[in-house]
């Protein structure tokens, strides 16, 4: 029996504008409308009934929401902190120990790779069965089509009696010559991140070779009950909170570094499939059909006497007129034009811009929430105007503003308004008005998405004016300053 432990931490800035620190590329539907992270749970679902995700705690509504049809007694364990490939699988395997389960083939899967072929996976997966049971850390490596610079690799030595093959080496990413030298020379892998091994066997491993790493974890993760077993397959997604001090001082670095350069006992199955970490734009690209002269268009894109040029463009024309090796990639609030040699360096770019305080290099114009989303579609000096769209059942927190007034309009669905003592509902085209301080909660009571516009008017519209009575979502709060007659908590978003 095998647990997938789906690994959902990244950060995704190679794939800037699109993907962001807030809704990095896992959770973006890149493909046919899904997410890598649907597409992740789709591929792992036949290899076991348990299943873990370690992920970021800021993540955890978008992580609820891909996890809706996986099965039931899921766990996930919800990181306070990035700390890196190595700290997350540690989480993992201590949770595995925790539940009882301390041999537990563990299969630790990116969720931000594309592996269209879900039975070759499985089938490659279970190659290294035998070998995990022996007390290997077993790895999977890509047979590579072309000398990438993108990706590590891995050097393959002789034949196991298992019948996986040994890793003789890691290499990290190499330059262009390096790596047409190592395809040529044969016996060469790409590294793809993924690990088959015992719960016990990676702990040891992590003793060995990291000690910090896994006592960290170790002193993070909250005490299981005195009688604690694995999830039952019937029950609800469980989620784990590592303790923030502890995990925030774990060092932080990639399982590579921290233990697989230094183990001796690793082997790799290679598969042959087709297989992307998703990882550049240039990446993204070819995942799309090419035209005669090379051209790749998403969306509303149009080329003109261009070669090479990839367009992205979901929401409007995009014209690439006698354009080459080029990559154009439109949202509604940035927009990347980059040549495709220079993909590596979108990351620097988004540093570059976090240093500038740019907004746009950490979040979405439309922000995710857990009842649903805002779009903000115009901001003006004291008003603001939003699209909102809440989830049928879904409810904001119970709530009041020091600072601005909000104008309602209900364009698709049904809303209930509480509105100081009253409560009522609003149907497409009404619309109501919430003064100033004004004790107010917007709920959708119907069974499909409710949209409304909401205009801010005031002297301040920052996401911190949200003082929050009651919340269902559980999300912290922090002391602010609010009159004497009000002694509430403010709450840091809506």
């Amino acid at each position: 029996m095998i647990t997938p432990v789906i690994l959902c931490g990244g950060s995704g800035t190679r794939l800037w504008p699109l993907s962001r620190k807030s809704f990095p590329k896992q959770f973006v539907p890149l493909i046919e409308g899904k997410s890598l992270l649907q597409l992740t749970l789709q591929r792992v679902a036949s290899l076991g009934p348990q299943l873990m995700v370690v992920a970021s705690e800021g993540h955890r509504f978008m992580v609820a929401d891909a996890l809706q049809g996986v099965p039931a007694g899921t766990q996930a364990i919800l990181e306070p902190a990035s700390r890196n490939t190595a700290a997350a699988m540690a989480l993992a395997a201590l949770q595995a120990t925790d539940n009882g389960q301390p041999d537990a083939l563990l299969l630790f899967c990116p969720a931000d790779q594309h592996i269209p072929d879900t039975a070759a996976f499985a089938r490659a997966v279970k190659e290294g069965v035998p070998s995990a049971e022996g007390g290997a850390i077993v790895t999977f490596g890509i047979v590579p089509s072309f000398p990438s610079t993108a990706y590590g690799y891995i050097q393959q030595g002789p034949l196991r009696p298992d019948g996986t093959l040994q890793v003789q080496r890691f290499i990290e990413k190499p330059q262009a010559e390096a790596a047409q030298a190592l395809l040529l020379g044969g016996g060469v892998l790409w590294n793809a991140g993924i690990f088959l091994c015992r719960a016990s066997v990676l702990l040891q491993a992590l003793e060995r070779h990291a000690p910090d790493i896994v006592a960290s974890c170790r002193k993070a993760l909250p005490a299981p009950p005195a009688a604690m077993s694995p999830p039952a397959p019937g029950a609800a997604p469980q989620w784990i909170t590592p303790t923030a001090p502890e995990f925030a001082a774990c060092r932080s670095q990639s399982i590579d570094y921290a233990v697989m350069e230094h183990h001796d006992n690793v082997a790799v199955v290679p598969f042959p499939g087709a297989w992307s970490d998703v990882g550049s734009w240039n990446a993204v690209a070819d995942l799309t059909h090419a035209d005669a002269d090379g051209n790749r268009v998403q969306g509303q894109g149009m080329t003109h006497l261009a070669r090479n040029t990839f367009i992205h463009a979901p929401h409007r024309p995009v014209v690439a007129l006698g354009t080459h090796d080029l990559l154009i990639i439109d949202t509604p609030d940035a927009l990347l034009v980059a040549h495709k040699d220079c993909v590596e360096q979108v990351k620097d770019i988004v540093t570059r811009l976090q240093d500038q305080q740019c907004a746009e290099a950490l979040t979405h114009r439309k922000v995710a929430r857990p009842w649903g989303w805002y779009d903000s579609i115009d901001l003006g000096e004291r008003f603001q105007v939003k699209r909102i769209g809440v989830k049928p059942g879904a409810s904001l927190s119970l709530q009041m503003h020091h600072h601005r007034a909000e104008h309602w309009i209900v364009v698709k669905g049904t809303a209930e308004v509480t509105r100081g003592k009253d409560t009522f509902l609003l149907s497409e085209n009404q619309s109501t008005y919430i003064p100033v301080g004004e004790l107010h909660r917007l709920h959708n009571p119907g069974k499909m998405e409710l949209e409304m516009i909401e205009v801010q008017s005031g002297s301040y519209l920052g996401e911190d004016d949200i003082v929050r009575f009651e919340d269902t979502y559980g999300r912290a709060t922090a002391t602010r300053a609010t009159p004497p007659d009000t002694p509430v908590r403010a709450a840091l978003s809506r």
